[in-house]
């Protein structure tokens, strides 16, 4: 845990304990709660905070209200899914700050739980405001920091709020930041990182670092499709940067580079499922644009014969084809550890009658390759909103051996950048 203190290394019997924990989950359109893996991520920090005699204030944010008139965005409906997750009653306070929410408190024995209304209701929780930051910690003793989603922010949750309480990391932080520091400094080879999503300079540094520790990168999503453009092969209407092609061709640079010295493979896909629209009732085809090792094209895009694609001009690469599905599934077969950030395809299409939806096949025979289903299981860390949503959506968010509960964070941590949040903790 570098070199932050954690609840193990400070007194905390009989103390008011602020928690600040990342409870922004997924609401339908009712409001109600539709996954609540952060919420269970959280648990074993507030028992050991229970077997410490604490009185517990749970401070979180959810989503990105305009003001507190957003009451779809409260967090009453977490209180309620906190006591069953629990088995125990959680009070509430209708304000995160402010003389009601402050009796609360007062009034609270040893072992008892209250949690506040949304901290973004208030602008000064992003501002990082010092007055704001003082009026959250009234009568409090100590900062827990156990929301690991948002310690990239500079906010007055994760930093102003140090500076008046004696801050240290909760259990999930501690987890979380060993974990992933482990996948890049110690991790079982050989070692497969899979990275999707839309933009190539949203994951650069994180591509960057896989190519160097890495013995497989395998692209997918939107991405993928500013790395063909590339290469010269054509991808219709299909989402991608044109301002990231530079970008693109450096990392193909660099992962060709690397794949020339040895054993390494940067895999782009070779096939997509294509349509004219995302949705769940458009019709698709499968189509093989004949992509191989980006070897052979040694001078991409004036290679002599460059690559030509079937992909009309008003289809859309919308998932990864079969054949690159099998390859990356296959590669699993032979990987000690396996990072996955970044869905494949357009998963939030929902599908007709219950089956997958027609862009999530990619997505889903991975995630049946890392648990195992075809006979090898290696190590894996999961990581990126989308990613999580879709494990979560399965009912399997539990069934990987590390699923981060911070998008941005973990990338962060991930490639070496300090965090604001755990800079701000106190030093052992």
């Amino acid at each position: 845990m570098l070199n932050k203190k954690t609840v193990n290394d400070i007194e905390l019997k009989g103390k008011t304990v602020l928690v600040r924990t990342d409870y922004n989950v997924p609401l339908d359109k009712k409001g109600r709660i539709v996954g609540d893996f952060r919420m269970k991520s959280c648990l074993p920090n507030l028992r050991y905070l229970l077997k410490q005699n604490c009185k517990i204030v749970i401070c979180s944010h959810m989503g990105r209200p305009k003001d507190s008139a957003d009451k779809h965005l409260s967090l009453k409906p977490v209180a309620k899914h906190l006591e069953g997750l629990l088995g125990q009653e959680i009070a509430f306070a209708d304000d995160c700050i402010g003389e009601a929410r402050d009796k609360q408190i007062k009034a609270m024995k040893p072992g008892e739980i209250l949690l506040l209304e949304n901290l973004r209701y208030y602008p000064e929780e992003t501002a990082n405001d010092a007055v704001f930051a003082k009026k959250l910690a009234n009568n409090c003793d100590i900062l827990v920091q156990n929301g690991f989603g948002v310690l990239h922010r500079k906010h007055a949750s994760t930093d102003a709020i140090t500076r008046i309480l004696p801050a240290v990391a909760g259990l999930l932080v501690e987890k979380e930041i060993k974990t992933i520091k482990d996948i890049v400094n110690n991790p079982k080879r050989p070692l497969m990182a899979i990275v999707g999503g839309a933009k190539i300079s949203d994951k650069m540094h994180v591509l960057e670092l896989f190519i160097d520790i890495a013995d497989v990168v395998a692209i997918g999503g939107a991405m993928s499709n500013t790395f063909l453009l590339a290469q010269g092969v054509k991808i219709g209407d299909s989402l991608a940067e044109p301002n990231d092609i530079e970008l693109a061709r450096k990392i193909l640079d660099k992962a060709r580079a690397k794949a020339k010295k040895g054993s390494f493979v940067f895999y782009i896909p070779q096939d997509g499922v294509v349509a004219k629209k995302a949705a769940s009732n458009t019709k698709t085809r499968i189509v093989d644009w004949g992509t191989h090792a980006i070897a052979e094209i040694e001078d991409y895009p004036k290679h002599p014969n460059p690559v030509r694609s079937l992909v009309a001009e008003d289809e859309m690469i919308l998932d990864i084809g079969p054949f690159s599905g099998a390859f990356i599934a296959g590669s699993m077969q032979l990987a000690g550890s396996v990072f996955w950030n970044g869905a494949l395809g357009v998963t939030e299409i929902e599908a007709l009658q219950n089956a997958t939806g027609p862009f999530s096949h990619g997505t889903e025979l991975v995630f049946e390759a890392i648990l195992g289903q075809f006979g090898h299981r290696p190590y894996s860390l999961i990581g990126g909103g989308d990613t999580v949503g879709f494990v979560e959506s399965k009912g399997l968010a539990d069934q990987f051996d590390h699923v981060s509960t911070g998008g941005g964070a973990s990338l962060e941590l991930l490639v070496g950048k300090k965090l604001p949040g755990i800079e701000a903790l106190q030093d052992k």
